[in-house]
């Protein structure tokens, strides 16, 4: 895909009117403008890489004018940055430093932070000092792929030459920080000379195996060089050939394929960071797009997944580099791990390439820390991507947007060695050079380091979270860090749930009285994230009349919903859980997983008139006792709500109304008929099922959630 120049003077003006409204200057408008143009374009920018700047002046407590650079701030990404994302640094303090002969990392973010003008502003780019030492006022940063391309080239110097002319400098690698910026100011002010004297301007800079920055007078100047520069590189370029395809030879659907052996991956990953105190749960995200299937399935793809990334910044978020695996079995329709031999000659196969990856990333680190001086502290070794042939390449994450980013950084690194091999070589910084970056703590600070949230890394289903209960359900496992899936019959409004769950929630339209619908409700599941943790088994409907006179339609409807649907449900949900690695017989090492299952007090304080609902709430009281029993060994945790008077779909304003006036009460004083005398919300369930899959030593329990009722007391 051609890069685009998408300037618009409409759009920039507005910009300008935009954001003079908070005070923001036109220069930083006009940053911000630029900066969001490059950030939108992944063949420029991805996730937070690149960065930009703007040298302007603001106004002191004084009323004096100070010269600042606006510089990208920590943390923020190009393609949603505010001008809060460029904080102000004193510009003359920065430029001193270009007298000092050496300044290690911690002085130089040390310097920075104390010239920040706003002192609770984000730590300014590890590359702001380079950006200062440049003369112009606009600077911009990318790391545009086709550059990349022909800057990860044995003799990237001489092609960049060819191309560009005198109409950029260029910057034999070097390490980001003081070092980096010396080096590039000294590029620039000899290319600066050379190209006065062959009568053009100075309009970017590369630097090799790194990326490329564009400068100018204003703003439109400088994104316009940069997007002429790359321009200029994808013509050189042309278009990348096919390369060594093989015909796929497995005719299953990449859902169908992915559901299967991606949980099977999962365990296995599991299995292993156990072993080296890594964390176990991982999600995944599957890309079988052209680009990636054309990678995994060529020739050369185990010598080329060794080359290295494709821009030193991408190693923070996939290793050094891919995990590779065999290609996917060939099976006959839907089969499980337990009946499927090939299946299981598969995962042997992929925990033998696992382990042979951390075994040669733990070599890697102890060579090369043993070459820094044996300081560094040992990241985890597990791999971050993984390539596997006619399926695609798998970013893994903490979370599926991490995983996301680990994906299309993958892709990104596919698109540009490929481009690279088009023209000539792909070789990008050696291994030493790698290695620095990936333990590098400037780097390794842009990963974060707080708390993960205590339901991270969890895939949790949410059955019925389009009603009151459901949706409440949904909302507090995601406020524990969950990865939220949201089932329910009314597609519409588990879509609903969803959106209010996070970006990355998932809504999917269910008949759960249907076993195929279910079954390829867990399928899609599996292919989306790689596999499931917990199940909150929790739609339901209540049908009424005296059991004696009940039709047997309403009665088996009840049973179809109330026991039949958590049946479903729930043998879907082991068998994914199973092929998680529940076959092992280290229970220490398996992922496990958790059935929570809404049981109303009718199963224990049956009420009249509801005796379809209350026996079938019964037979789910015990179907989850049996799961308890027979999967506890498995470390399938089951456990089960017991809840009362809940304002939702089952309990609705008109039955609250008629129960209330049946027992000659108010509302209020019917709603709050229980031991505490207060209303319980459906919030109060949804915390009592984030309590329950809290709980690591809780299998077979039946929490009670009804503000105390005595006679639906368990004992």
């Amino acid at each position: 895909m051609t890069c685009q120049n998408r300037w618009s003077d409409a759009e920039a003006q507005a910009a300008i009117k935009s954001y003079a409204a908070q005070d923001v200057s036109e220069d930083l408008a006009l940053r911000t403008y630029t900066a969001r143009l490059l950030g939108s374009d992944p063949q420029l920018v991805l996730h937070g890489g690149g960065n930009t700047s703007v040298k302007t002046s603001c106004i002191g407590l004084f009323g004096d004018h100070i010269p600042v650079l606006c510089v990208k701030g920590s943390g923020w990404d190009l393609s949603t940055i505010e001008p809060a994302g460029h904080p102000a640094v004193r510009l003359e303090n920065l430029q001193a430093l270009r007298d000092l002969s050496a300044l290690s990392d911690e002085d130089m973010v040390a310097a920075q932070r104390s010239n920040l003008i706003d002192p609770s502003s984000p730590n300014p780019s590890v590359e702001a000092l380079l950006h200062a030492f440049l003369p112009s006022k606009f600077v911009d940063h990318t790391h545009a792929v086709a550059v990349l391309a022909l800057a990860d080239q044995p003799d990237a110097e001489q092609i960049c030459r060819e191309l560009y002319g005198r109409r950029v400098a260029i910057v034999p690698y070097v390490m980001p920080g003081f070092q980096l910026a010396m080096a590039a100011i000294k590029a620039y002010e000899q290319a600066e000379v050379e190209a006065a004297q062959a009568g053009v301007e100075l309009e970017g800079m590369v630097l090799l195996k790194h990326g490329l920055f564009s400068f100018g007078a204003t703003a439109q100047q400088s994104y316009e060089r940069m997007i002429n520069l790359v321009r200029e590189a994808e013509e050189r370029l042309g278009d990348t050939p096919t390369l060594c395809l093989p015909p796929p030879t497995n005719p299953a659907p990449k859902t169908n394929i992915a559901a299967i052996l991606l949980p099977l991956l999962r365990g296995a990953l599991a299995q292993s960071a156990a072993v080296h105190n890594a964390p176990q749960r991982w999600l995944m995200e599957l890309r079988s797009t052209p680009l990636a299937l054309q990678l995994v399935n060529d020739i050369h793809l185990q010598d080329w997944s060794r080359r290295g990334v494709a821009t030193p910044d991408h190693v923070i978020r996939t290793k050094p580099w891919p995990l590779i695996l065999n290609k996917p079995p060939q099976l006959q329709g839907d089969e499980a791990i337990e009946s499927c031999h090939v299946l299981e000659e598969w995962l042997h196969s992929a925990k033998l390439a696992l382990e042979k990856y951390i075994n040669s990333y733990q070599d890697y680190f102890e060579r090369q820390n043993a070459r820094v001086g044996s300081h560094k502290q040992h990241l985890d070794p597990l791999p971050r991507l993984i390539a596997i042939p006619e399926l695609g390449l798998v970013g893994l994450g903490r979370s599926t947007a991490e995983a996301n980013v680990t994906a299309d950084i993958g892709e990104a690194w596919a698109a540009t060695l490929m481009a690279a091999e088009s023209v000539g070589r792909f070789q990008p910084v050696n291994e030493a050079d790698t290695f620095e970056m990936e333990y590098w703590s400037l780097e390794q600070a842009k990963l974060g380091k707080g708390k993960e949230a205590p339901l991270a890394r969890h895939v949790v289903v949410v059955t019925g979270g389009g009603g009151g209960i459901g949706a409440a359900i949904a909302l507090a496992f995601a406020k524990q860090g969950a990865q939220v899936v949201v089932l329910d019959k009314n597609g519409e409004a588990a879509t609903t749930t969803a959106k209010e769950c996070g970006s990355s929630a998932l809504g999917l339209k269910c008949d759960l009285t249907n076993a195929a619908e279910v079954h390829d409700a867990f399928t899609t599941i599996a292919a989306c994230f790689g596999g499931l943790d917990i199940v909150v088994s929790n739609a339901g409907a209540a049908w009424s009349g005296n059991i004696a006179t009940l039709p047997e339609s309403k009665l088996r409807a009840s049973f179809e919903l109330n026991l039949f649907a958590h049946q479903h449900v729930a043998q879907a949900a082991v068998r994914l859980f199973r092929a998680q690695g529940n076959r092992t017989t280290e229970t220490s090492k398996s992922l496990g997983g958790q059935l929570l299952f809404n049981v109303s007090k009718q199963a224990l304080n049956p009420g009249p008139g509801f005796g379809a609902y209350g026996i079938a709430k019964a037979a789910l009281l015990a179907l989850m006792k049996q799961y308890a029993l027979e999967e506890g060994p498995s470390s399938i945790r089951c456990n089960a709500i017991n809840a009362d008077r809940i304002r939702s779909g089952l309990l609705d304003q008109a039955m609250i109304r008629e129960r209330a006036e049946a027992r000659g009460i108010s509302e209020a004083n019917y709603m709050g008929g229980n031991l505490l005398g207060a209303e319980v919300r459906a919030s109060d369930v949804a915390n009592a099922f984030v309590a329950l899959a809290l709980m690591p030593r809780t299998t077979g329990a039946l929490l009670t959630v009804d503000g105390g009722n005595v006679a639906a007391m368990v004992r």
